[in-house]
């Protein structure tokens, strides 16, 4: 649930990674002592080089510390490169755009009726995942931090030990292992038709018919993908609706769209036993409903990678999804141990854990002024169409009673959108009525995990900076999806009176 990447082929330049590495904030040194300094190995080491940890490792060592990091895995990067985020975005994406194409009236008249197969769309994933290797790598190697292989295990609150060799010590560490899917003991994950969010990716041959277990963002994720292969799609939610967290409207039009497109919904379910058979997987639900499909999806939770990190040797706990609680400064119960990205828990996003992990690395340096956004984290959600917003939802508004008033664009009146075929979603706008002050922002299809940051901008103006206006002052290209902004915002003002 974060930034998206396609298997297209591009160059990764120079100036490229400078762009993406320049993201750390100039030096804010504040040198520590050189007694304290002398006495460990390092300033500040890292266990886990996934967006929390390189976050945090970067903005440390452009303050001028000396920096160690740990990775278990053989390649940098964790579980947003290799298994979660550029993976899943990147098969996303092959499947959108070759059903696309195959639905093409001109590609279909030309005869073109294949159906490829999970290799075929997997095929560009390892080239990306190389590149972004390739391209993290260098932001260690020119900062001069060195990544040690293997995993980390505290030994007492100053020393950890990497595969139990020689200790390593050091004056502050910052936890960012991340997290895995969680797995109930009494789910048969070693059958060969049941699978994690991990393991689904590897997946060899494309079934007729699947059952997702777990309507959150990862489960309705897959479940949008696997329907856009034409597949039969199960989606069982624990829950009252799917993705309580967004706004209403936006969860109807998902609802809607998923339904129209021929998953079928089953709220409020629970799961009693998982039966594994040779010709498929038996979901029995404590309700009574029985379902089968030639495959199932685990999507129901996630487990933070805490079990192995020799935690008992500190006065640090996780809880039972081993995660680490943390203050507003990401500091654990030991204020020289840190803890961030998805160790820690909502919102799991790469995206936020870089920016924790960036603001970890700053307070430690002593810049404990706020300047990052901390609260300010849209939500990206990669469903087809996808799904982000910002700010604050009208449950939220109408429970403060604050005065609001909505302005709404529907994609099907956007030319861009004409021209692309990109016709269903629309932009949701929420503001004050009588400030007009931007408050929420809601999109619901093609970009909008693009489109949704223009309304993030104009939310954190300052006062008189920060309306609707500026969307109906401002010119935007034609035509565009940006545009909505424009549509909506005259949408909103033309019902105040």
């Amino acid at each position: 649930m974060s930034s998206t990447s396609t298997p297209i082929d591009n160059v990764e330049t120079a100036a490229s990674d400078d762009a993406r590495e320049s993201a750390v904030s100039a030096p804010i040194t504040q040198p520590m002592p050189h007694a304290e300094r002398a006495k460990y190995d390092y300033d500040l080491f890292v266990i886990g080089t996934g967006p929390g940890g390189e976050g945090a490792a970067m903005q440390v060592a452009k303050g001028g510390w000396r920096v160690g990091v740990a990775e278990r895995y053989r390649q940098i990067g964790g579980g947003c490169t290799h298994w979660g985020t550029i993976p899943s975005k990147a098969l996303r994406y092959a499947v959108t755009s070759t059903m696309k194409a195959l639905s093409n009236p001109v590609m279909r008249e030309l005869g073109f009726t294949v159906s490829p197969t999970m290799e075929q769309l997997r095929r560009g994933t390892q080239a990306i995942i190389g590149r972004q290797v390739t391209m993290r790598q260098s932001f260690y190697d020119r900062n001069n931090v060195p990544i040690h292989r293997g995993q980390a295990r505290f030994l007492d609150e100053h020393t950890v030990s990497i595969d139990n060799g020689e200790p390593i010590t050091a004056a502050h560490f910052v936890i960012s292992t991340g997290s895995r899917p969680y797995r109930p003991s009494d789910v048969d994950f070693t059958h060969r038709r049941i699978f994690d969010s991990d393991t689904i990716l590897d997946m060899e041959d494309k079934p007729t018919t699947i059952t997702v277990y777990g309507a959150g963002v990862v489960g309705t994720e897959y479940a949008s993908m696997f329907r856009n292969l034409g597949i039969k799609v199960n989606l069982v939610n624990t829950r009252e609706k799917l993705l309580e967290f967004l706004d209403d409207e936006i969860i109807d039009a998902l609802s809607y769209h998923l339904r129209d497109q021929g998953v079928i919904i089953r709220h409020n379910e629970t799961m009693d036993r998982i039966e594994g058979r040779d010709d498929g997987v038996v979901l029995h639900l404590k309700s009574g409903k029985v379902l089968k499909s030639d495959v199932f999806l685990w999507a129901n939770g996630r487990q933070g990678n805490t079990d192995d990190l020799g935690l008992q040797h500190l006065p640090i706990e996780a809880d039972r999804r081993g995660q680490i609680q943390v203050d507003e400064q990401f500091q654990t119960c030991l204020p020289h141990i840190y803890a961030v990205g998805d160790v820690i828990g909502i919102p799991s996003l790469a995206s936020a854990a870089y920016t924790q992990g960036r603001a970890a690395g700053m307070h430690m340096l002593g810049h404990t002024s706020g300047n990052l956004r901390l609260n300010d984290i849209p939500a990206g959600i990669y469903t087809s169409p996808e799904i982000s917003s910002v700010g604050s939802t009208e449950r939220e508004l109408t429970e403060q009673c604050v005065p609001y008033e909505v302005g709404h664009s529907q994609f099907r009146s956007l030319a861009r959108a004409q021209i692309t075929g990109e016709t269903v979603g629309m932009l949701k706008l929420l503001f004050h009525r009588e400030t007009k002050r931007l408050l929420g922002v809601h999109c619901f299809g093609a970009n909008a995990s693009e489109i949704v940051h223009i309304g993030q901008a104009i939310m954190n103006q300052p006062d008189e900076h920060n309306t609707v206006e500026y969307f109906i002052e401002t010119t935007f290209n034609y035509p565009t999806m940006a545009e909505a902004y424009r549509v909506a915002a005259l949408n909103g003002i033309n019902r105040l009176f």
